[in-house]
């Protein structure tokens, strides 16, 4: 095949009727005359006319053959490719830099690997795209991105190859591409779907890790609260099998605290600490020989202050209240509502609505506006309640309802995995002394069941909107209608609702699971407060609720550790923040999810692929050597044909 412009060359085969016309005129026929004296050489003429016609004849036809190799090697003739069409295609890399590429492979860690080789074999006038977990460099070229590309770091953004498509097809739709993944295929869920170009093409390096034995701390809590101490619970994960002791060390700060080790022969799910109770703003670490990202969780305890709770309803109905909110722990107070002072709600950390027979409209408004900024409200039914005005209440904070009354119902299941329950059982009790009551409403829509009766009717509800808590119960609970005041579950349920978790406990927020606090403090409308540490800092969203500021972090901060919340230079809280556990299982890998791809071995085989099956064929070259060979063969036949 040959271009437009290149064809008219071929014109220049015309040329070859000039040798054609001169090899003629060379031959014509002249009259011959014959002299005696030369008679007695006939023979001989006639030998050598023979042999010169033939030599001219070899001669036309190699220079005829030389001059049309010439002409069409000027043409430039090639045969196009198959996939020729592709030749143009964008070439995208799409790299995993998720924290499981930190694992070793045959030649180093997966990602450090990976980056080497695309520096070494990507050529430097290729225009292309690097796209990362949480980075785009987009139409560059590799001379250009070589230091960014050797300084990236690992991300805590989750390897979605799904959401990468969507970006690159978003950035230029309807272009052919050739798009490369490398990673690992950790974690990965499905198949990879794709919407694109027909001449696109989707190859994959799947990279592989030696070893795929690893250890993990996924959290730490505290499992009790004593007079002097803080008992810590730090909770493992355990992949493949364990091959040594490893080491587990507690830093407040940078000064050691404790020191523990979890043995090989009995790898445990978790260990205990005794720290004092104060302050504290530190992490627990662990040494082993697999990924590293994980091997550090942060966390912070701030000094316990007062909650404040109020209970609204008859003093006598809130006997069994203040036996729960001690003075030492929280400052209780009780109000009739015939009394109730609505200014004074908004200071408070939880508002009990302890049996009252019908909720006033005012109450009620006010009570949406101090659960949409973050309180927690408790609602307990009256036996004779109005179930009109209960429902009129329930449905102002989602789409719960009462409807008839049962009578005689055991409370039969907990939920351990509540937010209430999370530490107060060490394992799920099967053999409880179940709690009954007399006379409860059914429940009708949807809410967070805490506590259920035997018919898997709520008893305890919760709904939330991420920032404020309605606790509601279905029955009245004094000791008339039931004897859950007399239950295990009364102390730890009704302390863990009235308990406010920014003035006191232990947090470790995973980054990205878009967390929030709460600080009750007040700045001007042009002052902002910053998270801050030694080495990072970032704004949070914002949202001020009257003596208190929400701070939402979303996917920041984009490192882990330690942190400080700040009022201008002043520390108002200290906070602290990890990594996501989501790449600790080596042996989670999705061998499906690229199964309509194109799988290759290393990078250099990928540029060869594609350049080897895009390059036409130029035969030109061949007509170049064909030239000089006919050059070469005219020389020969000079000299040796006679």
């Amino acid at each position: 095949m040959l271009s437009r412009l290149k064809s008219e060359i071929l014109y220049f085969l015309l040329l070859l009727i000039v040798p054609i016309l001169v090899h003629l005129f060379q031959l014509r026929r002249f009259k011959k005359q014959e002299f005696t004296n030369v008679k007695l050489l006939k023979e001989l003429e006639i030998q050598t006319r023979k042999s010169s016609t033939i030599k001219k004849w070899l001669l036309l036809a190699t220079r005829l053959l030389l001059l049309a190799a010439l002409i069409i090697a000027f043409a430039q003739p090639f045969f196009k490719s198959k996939e020729a069409n592709k030749q143009n295609n964008e070439l995208i890399v799409v790299l995993d830099n998720s924290f499981s590429m930190q694992a070793q492979g045959n030649k180093g860690e997966l990602l450090k690997r990976a980056i080497q080789e695309i520096l070494e074999n990507t050529p430097e006038n290729q225009q292309l795209s690097v796209i990362t977990n949480d980075q785009n460099f987009y139409d560059s070229d590799i001379k250009s991105i070589q230091k960014d590309l050797q300084n990236l770091n690992y991300s805590s953004t989750t390897f979605h190859p799904q959401a990468i498509m969507a970006r690159i097809e978003a950035k230029k739709p309807g272009v052919p591409k050739d798009i490369l993944f490398i990673t690992d295929a950790v974690g990965l869920k499905d198949q990879l779907k794709a919407s694109l170009h027909e001449d696109s093409t989707i190859y994959i390096q799947k990279l592989e890790a030696n070893e795929t034995e690893n250890v993990t701390i996924e959290n730490v809590q505290i499992s009790q609260i004593l007079d002097q101490f803080y008992e810590l619970k730090i909770n493992f994960k355990f992949y493949g099998d364990l091959q040594a002791d490893i080491p587990v060390a507690m830093y407040n700060g940078k000064k050691l605290v404790a020191k523990s080790l979890i043995s090989k022969e009995k790898p445990q799910k978790e260990i205990f600490f005794t720290i004092p109770k104060n302050n504290f703003h530190g992490y627990v670490q662990i040494e082993d020989n697999a990924l590293s990202y994980d091997n550090t969780f942060y966390f912070s305890i701030s000094k316990p202050e007062k909650s404040s709770v109020l209970a609204i309803g008859k003093p006598e109905k809130n006997n069994f209240l203040s036996r729960i909110y001690t003075s030492d722990e929280f400052n209780f107070s009780n109000s009739e509502l015939i009394t109730l002072n609505y200014s004074s709600l908004e200071s408070q950390d939880a508002i009990i609505l302890n049996e009252i027979p019908e909720i006033p409209t005012a109450l009620t408004t006010t009570l949406k506006n101090y659960y949409e900024k973050g309180g927690t409200i408790v609602f307990i039914p009256a036996v004779e309640g109005n179930t009109a005005s209960y429902n009129s209440f329930l449905k102002t904070f989602g789409s719960i309802s009462f409807n008839s009354k049962t009578s005689d119902k055991q409370i039969t299941k907990i939920s351990f995995n509540h937010p209430i329950y999370v530490n107060v059982f060490e394992k799920k009790v099967n053999n409880f002394q179940y709690p009954k009551v007399s006379s409860s409403w059914s429940t009708n829509g949807k809410a967070l069941p805490v506590l259920q009766f035997e018919d898997q009717n709520i008893f305890l509800g919760n709904l939330t909107n991420r920032l404020g808590n309605l606790y509601f119960f279905s029955a009245a609970i004094d000791k008339q209608n039931s004897n859950f005041q007399n239950s295990p579950l009364i102390v730890p349920t009704f302390y863990n609702m009235g308990q406010n978790n920014n003035k006191t406990g232990l947090n470790g927020f995973i980054i990205g699971e878009n967390n929030f606090t709460i600080i009750n403090e007040t700045i001007a409308k042009d002052n902002v407060l910053s998270v801050s540490n030694a080495e990072n800092s970032f704004i949070p969203m914002q949202q001020i609720l009257n003596n208190k500021i929400k701070l939402t972090f979303g996917n920041y901060p984009e490192k882990a550790g330690n942190y400080s919340v700040l009022k201008d230079k002043e520390i108002l809280k200290n906070i602290s923040f990890n990594y996501p556990r989501s790449e600790s299982n080596l042996t989670e890998i999705n061998n499906d999810f690229f199964d309509h791809c194109t799988t290759i071995n290393s990078i250099s085989t990928f540029y060869n692929d594609i350049h080897s099956n895009r390059t036409n064929s130029e035969v030109w070259k061949s007509f170049i050597l064909a030239t000089l060979l006919l050059l070469l063969t005219e020389l020969l036949i000079q000299k040796f044909v006679k």
